[in-house]
């Protein structure tokens, strides 16, 4: 495969599954699941396929985005996602430039609307932002002239983490020969600090929208008020959630982000709503698990359990990533670059 035969021309490989052109996406930006509909999820899964083969091949490059640049504005710190934003843009082809928060004018008294606006004057074809403030994405995405997408901001959302969380579900559920367009009838159970986690909003309205039993388990104080008029089911007891689960997915402890004391200690933490082998056997036997990373061994999750090789799908979400990401920016850049049935629209 080289760059000039690894992309088919855009929509052709689903040619009538999803509306012509920009009707299949009509966004200028992503940035959250919540503003998507069911059929555009699918399509941005169905479109990081070309990207999961060309990834898995010899020659991972494209020349998709060739002459685009692409700015990765992280004002929060951040390891896998910038690195695999990083790596999606320069797979495309694209010229990729990195702002790091540390080095930014923001540390010297810029507000945030001149940074945006000084990033729109270099003429970035696209912006990826991670922020710390829950709407600052979009308040930057107000400022500028080119697609927006959303990294992380604050507790509010990631839809980039839930797509891709998505994408690797659905990998391997086919691998294992199960029919999985969608997740009618899965049940998910999302486990952990789910207060202030922007994943856990954004895997709740991604796998909700195709049709899965979300439950979310958490001791009270991690658990938002009002989150069952998301669609999830909500426990406080770990053993009752995992009961009959076909995925468990743990998120961290964000201590980062915790006022005051929300749990005794990590140990008596662990204690009560750690994933160990023992409580991994209350959920489906066949049950896959899931961990958007970065992973606190010995307090959500033990080792034992992440390593598991025939059930644990931590690293293909990693992998998955990078696809997906290559994926959206593909989509959201097609208008720009005159790509038929898109620039018109």
């Amino acid at each position: 495969m080289t760059s000039s035969d690894n992309m088919p021309p855009a929509g052709s490989h689903y040619a009538g599954k999803y509306p012509a052109g920009r009707q299949a996406f009509p966004h200028r930006d992503l940035l959250g699941i919540g503003r998507l509909e069911r059929h555009e999820i699918l399509f941005l899964l169905d479109e990081a396929q070309q990207w999961v083969d060309l990834n898995r091949s010899s020659a991972k490059h494209s020349d998709a985005l060739a002459g685009l640049t692409v700015i990765n504005a992280f004002f929060e710190n951040s390891t896998r996602t910038l690195l695999s934003f990083e790596i999606a843009g320069k797979r495309l082809g694209a010229d990729v430039v990195n702002m790091h928060a540390a080095t930014s004018s923001v540390k010297k008294g810029e507000t945030l609307i001149d940074t945006a606006i000084t990033l729109n004057a270099m003429r970035a074809d696209a912006i990826v932002i991670r922020h710390g403030s829950s709407g600052a994405v979009d308040l930057i995405a107000q400022a500028v002239d080119c697609p927006v997408l959303n990294a992380g901001d604050g507790s509010h959302e990631h839809p980039t983490q839930a797509l891709l969380d998505a994408l690797a579900l659905r990998h391997a559920l086919r691998e294992r020969g199960e029919p999985a367009d969608d997740f009618t009838g899965l049940k998910v159970l999302i486990c952990g600090d789910i207060l202030h986690s922007r994943v856990a909003r954004s895997n709740i309205l991604c796998l909700t929208a195709l049709g899965a039993d979300v439950r979310l388990c958490a001791p009270p104080a991690l658990m938002p008020d009002g989150v069952e008029a998301m669609g999830a089911s909500v426990f406080h007891n770990f053993e009752t959630a995992l009961d009959g689960a076909d995925v468990v997915m743990m998120l961290r402890l964000q201590t980062e982000r915790m006022n005051g004391q929300f749990i005794p200690s990590p140990r008596e933490y662990h204690y009560l709503f750690g994933l160990t082998k023992a409580r991994l056997a209350l959920a489906a036997s066949d049950a896959l698990i899931m961990h958007p990373g970065p992973m606190n061994r010995g307090v959500e999750i033990d080792s034992e359990v992440a390593d598991l090789l025939d059930r644990s799908i931590i690293t293909r979400q990693v992998e998955m990533g990078v696809a997906l990401r290559m994926a959206c920016l593909d989509v959201l850049t097609r208008k720009a670059r005159g790509i038929e049935g898109w620039a018109s629209q």
